[in-house]
C-alpha cells in the first residue's frame, strides 16, 4: 500500500520509494558534516576524558544518594543491622589479637597493641572492601547498565563511597577503643582527614582499575580476596614493621613501609596514637647501644634511640604519590574501555 492508501503491485513500492528519494531535496553536504554541523556523535563513541569527567560530575548527587541508598540497605535483612559494619572488623581484630598477639607474640615492639592492631584493621579493611566491590561493580549492576545512559565510572565511585561512609561509622568505635587504651586526644588527631582523604582516593582509582579488569573476567572476583588477603600480611597489619629482625635487608623493610595500605596505616597511627609517635625510630637521639638493646629485647620504648628508616615526611609523600598516580590511572584505564560496559 503505497503513501495515499491505495494497493500497488508488486515492484511498484521499489518505483515508489525511487520516486520519492527523488523528490526528496538534495543538500549537497555529507551526512558527516550533517551530524557535525548539528552535533550529532555515533552512540557507541566514547567521549572526550574531559567531557566524561565533567559528566560524571555533574552526576555526583546521583552518585551520592546512590551510595547512601546501598549503605542503608545493606543490612536490611540482618537482625543487627549496620552494627555489623562495626562487628566485622572488630571480630577480626579479636582474632588478630588472639593469634599474633597471644600465640605469636607479635605485640613484642609494641606500647599499646590493641590500638596498634584495631587501627590497622579498621584502615586496611576500608580499602579492601573498596577493591572487592570495585571488582563486581559493573557485573553487579548489569541492569542498571542497560536501563539507563549515565558514565559508568559513577558506580565505582559510589561503591568507594559506601565504604567511606562505613568507615566513618566503625571510626567511632575505633576512637572509642584508642582513647579507652589510654592515648590521649592531641591536635595529631587533624591529621586524620587529610589521611582518609588520601585512602579514599586511592581506593577510588583501584575501585576503577578493578572494576574494568573485573567486567572482562569473571573469575577476577574470586581471586582478589585470596590476593587481599595475602596484602594484609604484608603491611603491617598485626605487626611493626620496625620492629622486624634486624637480619631482613633494609630494602626488603622499605618494600613493606611503602606499599600503600601500609603508608596509610601507619599514617593514621602516627595521628591518633601517642605511643607510636613516642616509640617510633628517630624519636630520641640516636643511641647504639639502647637500639642494641631494643633488637635484641623489643622493648617499645628503646626503639625511639634507633636510627629511622623511613621518616614521616617520606610517608606522606608517598601517600600523596599513591593516591594521585592510583587515581589518574584508574580513571584513564576505565574511560579507555567506557563503550564496551554494558554490551552482550
Amino acid at each position: 500500500m503505497g503513501n495515499r492508501g491505495r494497493l500497488i503491485a508488486p515492484g511498484g513500492l521499489r518505483d515508489e520509494l525511487a520516486g520519492e528519494a527523488d523528490d526528496a531535496p538534495v543538500t549537497g553536504e555529507p551526512l558527516a558534516e550533517l551530524a557535525a554541523q548539528y552535533g550529532l556523535r555515533p552512540s557507541s563513541a566514547r567521549p572526550g576524558l574531559v567531557s566524561y569527567l565533567t559528566k560524571v560530575w555533574q552526576r555526583r548527587h546521583f552518585i551520592f544518594a546512590y551510595a547512601t541508598a546501598r549503605n542503608v540497605s545493606m543490612y536490611t535483612e540482618a537482625r543487627l543491622g549496620q552494627l555489623w559494619q562495626v562487628l566485622t572488623p572488630l571480630l577480626n581484630s579479636a582474632v588478630y589479637y588472639l593469634v599474633f598477639g597471644v600465640l605469636f607474640k607479635a605485640n613484642r615492639g609494641i606500647s599499646n597493641y590493641t590500638a596498634f592492631l584495631v587501627t590497622g584493621v579498621f584502615i586496611f579493611a576500608f580499602t579492601e572492601r573498596s577493591i572487592v566491590t570495585g571488582s563486581t561493580v559493573m557485573r553487579a549492576n548489569m541492569t542498571l547498565i542497560r536501563a539507563l545512559h549515565f558514565p559508568r565510572a559513577c558506580l565505582p565511585f559510589a561503591y568507594v563511597l559506601v565504604e567511606f561512609q562505613q568507615l566513618l561509622l566503625s571510626m567511632l568505635v575505633l576512637f572509642a577503643i584508642v582513647l579507652g587504651t589510654g592515648e590521649p586526644l592531641t591536635w595529631y588527631w587533624l591529621l586524620l582527614v587529610p589521611t582518609l582523604v588520601l585512602q579514599a582516593t586511592f581506593n577510588v582509582g583501584a575501585a576503577l582499575i578493578m572494576a574494568r579488569v573485573g567486567a572482562g573476567a569473571q573469575d577476577i572476583s574470586q581471586l582478589v580476596p585470596f590476593l587481599l588477603r595475602v596484602w594484609r600480611y604484608f603491611c603491617g597489619v598485626m605487626y611493626s614493621i620496625a620492629s622486624l629482625p634486624a637480619e631482613l635487608p633494609e630494602w626488603a623493610k622499605n618494600v613493606l613501609s611503602f606499599n600503600p595500605a601500609a603508608v596509610y596505616i601507619s599514617l593514621t597511627r602516627y595521628a591518633i596514637m601517642a605511643t607510636y609517635r613516642a616509640d617510633a625510630p628517630g624519636a630520641q637521639p640516636y643511641n647504639a647501644a639502647r637500639c642494641a638493646l631494643f633488637n635484641a629485647k623489643k622493648i617499645p620504648s628503646l626503639q625511639a634511640y634507633c636510627h629511622p628508616e623511613i621518616t614521616v615526611s617520606e610517608l606522606w609523600l608517598a601517600g600523596i604519590g599513591w593516591a594521585i598516580v592510583t587515581l589518574v590511572a584508574g580513571v584513564l584505564y576505565f574511560w579507555q574501555a567506557e563503550t564496551r560496559y554494558g554490551r552482550g
